[in-house]
């Protein structure tokens, strides 16, 4: 009868093992698999699997292309590369981009997006010396990238209206310029290090977790998909000479809280939501629109050297955030350590 129970026990460990292998084996890369190897031959062995860090999605999408005669057109399916470009840092890159064309039949019509790491990255926010508007008196700060901290600079880019087109709330080094609305979207950075774009709900105030709070519109994207207001293009500010279709500035945020800013000409309200969309955004809000705003620099190396626009946008220079602005704008810093203070 022992013997009978310990070959009982030992297949019973057996099939355990065997469940456990195969559960692992359904969910694990290669590499985890010799964890899991190790797991079986020894109990006293403790393994941690470490995810993998998120990188930005594919940007997809579907065509078609003529038959030979006599044949139907042939659907074809085209995804456009992300490209690392702070592979100088010495760090995680974070800061990647691409470019597409999101119309066939509109081939002038070029999308710039970048994706922004969040868990690497510190987002900061600054007032121009105009933007978002001159009517607060409490003290603006730099108007620029403050230059003590140009060696951990990654990017730059443009901010949302001023707050004589749009009443937004604006909040950044602890100090609260303009109060909060309630139901307009907001990209807020928390002491944690997390950064998230939300309908707003918080009162004129934000909340002490909050470092940084910038509000411009209500959602363009909300759940993955274009919200209703986005197909109202009247909704989503003036344009130049009135004409529906102009260059348009958003940033959202995927399902890995990482953010997603796009830029392009000739955009709609609806076709900018539709960009976000295609972009994997969850949630977007629209940011500055018109030929003049929407910028997004990167640099070639610490000490912000060699500027370069990506956003190929003629009206704009790559340093101009290096000195004071007109406008206020975003700043992405290597971060070291979750929360920190921006500089300032």
């Amino acid at each position: 009868m022992r013997k009978l129970g310990l070959l009982v026990t030992a297949a019973v460990l057996t099939v355990g093992a065997a469940l456990t292998w195969g559960r692992l084996g359904a969910v694990s890369t290669a590499a985890d698999t010799n964890s899991a190897r190790v797991s079986l031959v020894s109990s006293t062995v403790p393994t941690t699997t470490i995810p993998p860090l998120a990188t930005p999605q594919p940007v997809c999408f579907s065509h078609t292309k003529s038959g030979s005669a006599g044949h139907a057109p042939i659907p074809i399916e085209v995804c456009k590369p992300w490209r690392a470009v702070d592979t100088w840092s010495g760090s995680t890159p974070s800061i990647y981009t691409t470019v597409f064309r999101p119309n066939v039949t509109q081939p002038s019509v070029i999308a710039y997006a970048s994706w922004i790491r969040t868990s690497t990255t510190d987002l900061a926010l600054y007032l121009g010396y105009e933007g978002p508007g001159t009517t607060t008196t409490l003290p603006r700060g730099p108007e620029e990238v403050p230059p003590t901290v140009t060696n951990r600079l990654l990017a730059t880019f443009n901010s949302g209206f001023y707050e004589n087109d749009l009443a937004a709330g604006f909040y950044t080094n602890h100090t609260l310029y303009y109060p909060m609305i309630n139901g307009l979207a907001t990209v807020e950075r928390f002491t944690n290090g997390r950064v998230d774009i939300v309908r707003w709900t918080g009162g004129p105030r934000p909340p002490g977790n909050v470092l940084m709070a910038r509000q411009n519109l209500p959602l363009l994207v909300n759940v993955g998909a274009a919200t209703p207001l986005s197909a109202n293009n009247l909704a989503w500010g003036a344009t130049l000479g009135g004409v529906p279709a102009v260059w348009r500035s958003a940033l959202g945020v995927d399902a890995n809280g990482n953010l997603i800013y796009v830029a392009a000409s000739d955009q709609t309200s609806a076709t900018l939501a539709a960009l976000l969309v295609r972009l994997h955004a969850v949630r977007a809000m629209q940011l500055d629109i018109n030929p003049a705003w929407p910028i997004f620099v990167t640099y070639g190396g610490a000490g912000a050297q060699s500027p370069s626009l990506f956003v190929a946008n003629p009206n704009q220079v790559a340093s101009r955030f290096l000195s004071v602005s007109k406008k206020d704008f975003f700043a992405v810093y290597v971060s070291r350590r979750p929360g920190e203070p921006q500089p300032w």
